[in-house]
């Protein structure tokens, strides 16, 4: 069987049950996607022992998803799905591994804002093409950029320098440089610290929204925290200092990633507030998410605060742990203090700023987030993932099933995520049936990729 949607149906998830649907008239847009923060590190999705208030209030007073959905378990993917609308089976960049850069003309939410005459900004990382390539943030729809042009030289908190559109920004910091294996570009380590680029970053964002171009802004803002520097072994969670969390009897590492997601929700909360004293709040959108789940990464324990919540796995993996992500949506007239358990992923990012601008054309593979009504029966669609580091993997979910295929071990496993979230017990030797379904899922969501084939195990 198959799923066809239209652009008609797709928006009659706008029409709202019986209310004036959508944001104000030119609405500002900041997006936030932090990277490795796991479902469970705020407070308003569990987290007991981090401290998170000013996303916490976010959460009170906006849109808090509970099945939300990363296009991928890893960040380049991930970020892939996010900015064009397309999920794996369809997106140009399917996995992390050599930089492979967005090709001219693809179409990112930085383009299609452009075209709605906003003013587009990107802060932080990016990681869908280098400086002088066609994937570059300034070729992708970004009139403004500022940060980091590549994962691997995100992966320092302290950089030489970062970039201001396409030129190079010294900072006050020493580095001595590592050569890793996955990239042409090497990754690098501090030896004299003086400017922590999180803090410049959010400072940028600040000045971006404080910008007065007498048109609407879209901001996309990429904080690097908490990922860790791969390149720093076991001291990878890069932060000045671990408070509020000195005086805790954790290990050293858990204290500075606390700190580190806190020190985030203070600069999330320096932009609410600017946004509140400049009278922008009103008409400002804000949204936050994160790029996949939790890493294990710079000596990092994502067990000690249940940083995936009550699921399954980490980030690079694709049980819910990997990919299920802390959605929040905030502002311009969306419901307060709602808990929306509509399953939705990064795709629909595309589809919810396209129809949120009155464009005619391409809805690409999502459907517009529930926030200003109920979800449509469009929501009743399958989504479909793929991983191509270890494990080699691919996953649909469909209604409350979800498939997983491990194509390259020849084995697959089958849940029901309404009776088991966690996905403990596999149901694939029960469920032959569900599991041919969602074989076929997966045969009609993918479009073949030479740099990212399926060498499958029959």
């Amino acid at each position: 069987m198959a799923l066809v949607f239209t652009v008609a149906g797709l928006l009659l998830g706008l029409v709202g049950c019986g209310k004036e649907a959508g944001p104000p008239p030119n609405t500002n847009v900041v997006l936030i996607v932090a990277d490795d923060l796991g479902y469970g590190d705020l407070g308003s999705y569990g987290q007991a022992q981090i401290q998170t208030p000013n996303l916490d209030r976010l959460a009170a007073q906006g849109v808090r998803f509970t099945q939300a959905y990363a296009g991928s378990s890893v960040c380049a993917p991930a970020r892939c799905a996010l900015f064009t609308g397309r999920h794996l089976g369809h997106a140009v960049v399917r996995g992390n591994y050599g930089l492979q850069p967005l090709p001219e003309g693809i179409g990112t939410l930085g383009n299609l804002m452009q075209q709605s005459g906003y003013a587009t900004g990107l802060v932080g990382k990016w990681d869908l093409g280098p400086v002088g390539t066609s994937g570059a943030p300034n070729q992708q729809g970004f009139g403004h950029f500022f940060g980091y042009d590549n994962f691997v030289a995100a992966h320092n908190y302290w950089p030489a320098f970062l970039w201001w559109n396409d030129q190079q920004v010294p900072l006050h910091n020493e580095v001595r440089t590592v050569e890793v294996g996955y990239s042409e570009h090497p990754g690098s380590v501090a030896t004299q610290r003086e400017q922590y680029s999180p803090d410049l970053i959010a400072e940028a964002a600040r000045k971006f929204v404080a910008a007065d171009e007498n048109r609407p802004f879209f901001l996309v803002w990429t904080p690097t925290i908490p990922h860790a520097n791969n390149e720093a072994g076991q001291n990878g969670l890069e932060v000045p200092d671990d408070a509020p969390y000195s005086d805790r009897d954790w290990p050293q590492v858990q204290r500075d990633y606390a700190a580190m997601v806190t020190r985030l929700d203070a600069q999330v909360g320096q932009l609410l507030d600017q946004l509140e004293t400049s009278g922008l709040a009103d008409r400002t959108l804000v949204i936050f998410t994160s790029d996949n789940g939790p890493h294990r990464e710079g000596g990092n324990d994502p067990t000690f605060f249940d940083s995936n919540g009550p699921f399954r796995g980490f980030k690079r993996d694709l049980y819910e742990g990997g990919i299920r992500v802390p959605l929040i949506v905030w502002g311009a007239g969306v419901d307060e203090g709602r808990v929306d358990d509509t399953p939705v992923a990064a795709w629909d990012f595309w589809s919810t700023f396209h129809a949120m601008t009155g464009q005619e054309g391409d809805l690409r593979d999502g459907a517009p987030l529930p926030l200003w009504h109920n979800p449509s029966p469009a929501y009743d669609r399958p989504l479909y993932w793929e991983a191509h580091e270890n494990p080699k993997a691919r996953a649909v979910r469909f209604g409350d099933w979800k498939l997983i295929d491990f194509f390259d071990e020849g084995r697959r496993e089958l849940y029901n995520l309404a009776d088991d979230p966690a996905e403990q017990h596999d149901l694939a030797a029960e469920e032959p049936e569900r599991v041919q379904q969602g074989l076929t899922w997966m045969q009609q969501m993918r479009t073949p990729s030479n740099t990212w084939p399926l060498l499958e195990a029959q």
